[in-house]
């Protein structure tokens, strides 16, 4: 969820006013780019690999690559866009974004696909809060700002379900590569429109980069993500693994000191040391550590052990995002604003461990309807409790000038667990397989089982984040509804 204040009064948005429904179309496409890329590559990974010959320890990367870099720039995506002008940073993504998913949909080889991958994360960082900006911007009337952020918000909830879906659907019928080549035809029809209809906004002049905080933030997340997926092949006791996890400590403590001293700061600390929002920014880490795992792992358990196609994978995970979808819509209508964050969050919590202990149980001769499905819903009733509370809670209060940051650490936190989340779990999961085979003939039903034990591994070890989530997020929620503003901002979920 992104919550913003009000548009600047020198935003020269009156003379497009007449076009601003078209404007949100362009706006609306951009954000479905992003979002749709975080999953549409999920279903199309066991194809990719089989056609680039990577091995399991490093599929884990087309995944984290993307995330790593979308969530360590978007901070500073949002002040490079006041830095340059909006309209000016909305082109620059849209191209680059273009031009990093053709890299990566002609890789000849893991490492291009890999960088690809990073590369869209990179404009990626770009593109999510300057379509933001311009919505907020575009809409003045406080009614039809709240109908843009509706649809804004629809379409960037079913982003992800649309990418599972999609992914299956080009995969299978064409080449996994065109789950990459997708986004072009994406980012054509968006620069045209932005090229035609957007205006040219003026840049905060004010606005300065903090550097000594990009640089040691972003290379603190990318050392303790190469930390953990270090462990997949040295072992947690090489230095490689406790090295990279140390210095991203490290890294990460003189950034937050860094904060402190700095008169632009990429984050303002304050914002996540109220409870509420440090509650609820755990809660957004670990939903998307687990959210980003179950679409890993499961995506391989019914490609590679119940052989189902891409397309068959892609809709088997739409009720999932439709229990999503029922929950996060009661929870923001019904249910936070009745008794708040507290009840709320660690029930969803309670809900997804659940459902992902429950799919611990799978085997070689599970059924989708019988052993994948209850537990699917489970998982995604609490997801949708989860997600919508935290995300609410994780803005609610924030000063509007300070409304830009605050939604920006928010997503940063949600990809941030998932990188984290994807890199940890795969090293457990890789290390469940090797334990399984150690002194054994590698037959192909050994290595079949082995492959059931690491996704068993997966699920447990992302059952026990959640257990842990309910626990804190319990303990950290303040009681009692949010006392409803009517002059607050409108919001949008993410």
């Amino acid at each position: 969820m992104n919550e913003v204040g009000p548009p600047r009064p020198d935003e020269p948005a009156d003379r497009h006013h007449g076009r601003r429904w078209v404007i949100l179309a362009v706006i609306a496409i951009a954000q479905l780019m992003v979002v749709l890329d975080a999953t549409i590559v999920n279903i199309a990974l066991p194809s990719a690999q089989a056609d680039l010959g990577f091995s399991n320890d490093n599929r884990q990367w087309v995944v984290t690559a993307y995330s790593l870099a979308f969530g360590s720039l978007l901070l500073i995506g949002g002040r490079i866009a006041d830095l340059i002008g909006r309209k000016t940073t909305l082109i620059i993504g849209l191209v680059g974004f273009a031009i990093a998913s053709a890299l990566a949909g002609a890789a000849a080889d893991f490492e291009v696909l890999v960088a690809g991958r990073a590369l869209q994360g990179v404009f990626g960082a770009l593109l999510a809060p300057t379509a933001l900006a311009l919505l907020t911007t575009t809409f003045t009337d406080a009614k039809e700002r709240a109908a843009a952020f509706g649809i804004f918000g629809a379409v960037a909830g079913a982003g992800g379900g649309i990418g599972l879906l999609l992914g299956g659907v080009l995969t299978e019928h064409l080449d996994w590569r065109w789950c990459l080549y997708v986004n072009l035809i994406f980012a054509a029809i968006a620069l045209v429109g932005a090229l035609v209809l957007l205006p040219r906004h003026r840049r905060e002049k004010s606005v300065k980069i903090d550097l000594p905080g990009t640089v040691t933030v972003t290379a603190g997340l990318f050392a303790l993500v190469y930390g953990f997926a270090n462990a997949e092949h040295d072992g947690w006791s090489s230095v490689g693994t406790w090295g990279f996890l140390a210095a991203g400590v490290v890294l990460i403590a003189v950034f937050a000191w860094l904060q402190t001293r700095v008169a632009h700061p990429l984050l303002l600390l304050r914002i996540l040391l109220d409870r509420n929002r440090g509650a609820a920014s755990i809660g957004m880490f670990i939903s998307a550590a687990g959210m980003f795992g179950i679409n890993l792992f499961l995506t391989y358990y019914l490609q590679q052990s119940l052989h189902y196609s891409p397309v068959e994978t892609g809709l088997a995970f739409l009720p999932m995002v439709g229990a999503v979808m029922v929950t996060s819509t009661l929870a923001t209508n019904l249910l936070t604003p009745r008794f708040g964050p507290k009840p709320i969050v660690p029930l969803g919590m309670a809900f997804a461990a659940a459902g992902m202990f429950w799919l611990t149980g799978l085997d070689a001769s599970s059924t989708y309807a019988a052993h994948v499905l209850p537990p699917l819903v489970v998982f995604g009733l609490g997801l949708g409790l989860v997600m919508a509370p935290s995300m609410s809670a994780a803005t609610y209060g924030i000063d509007p000038a300070d409304a830009g940051v605050g939604s920006a650490s928010v997503n940063t936190m949600q990809q941030v667990g998932g990188s984290i989340g994807t890199a940890l779990l795969s090293s457990l999961a890789a290390g469940a397989a090797t334990y399984f085979l150690a002194g054994k003939d590698p037959t192909p039903d050994l290595v079949a089982q082995s492959a059931l034990e690491s996704y068993s591994t997966a699920f447990g070890w992302s059952a026990a984040f959640f257990a842990a989530g309910m626990v804190v997020c319990g303990l950290l929620f303040r009681r009692g509804a949010p006392v409803h503003d009517p002059d607050a901002a409108p919001t949008v979920h993410m």
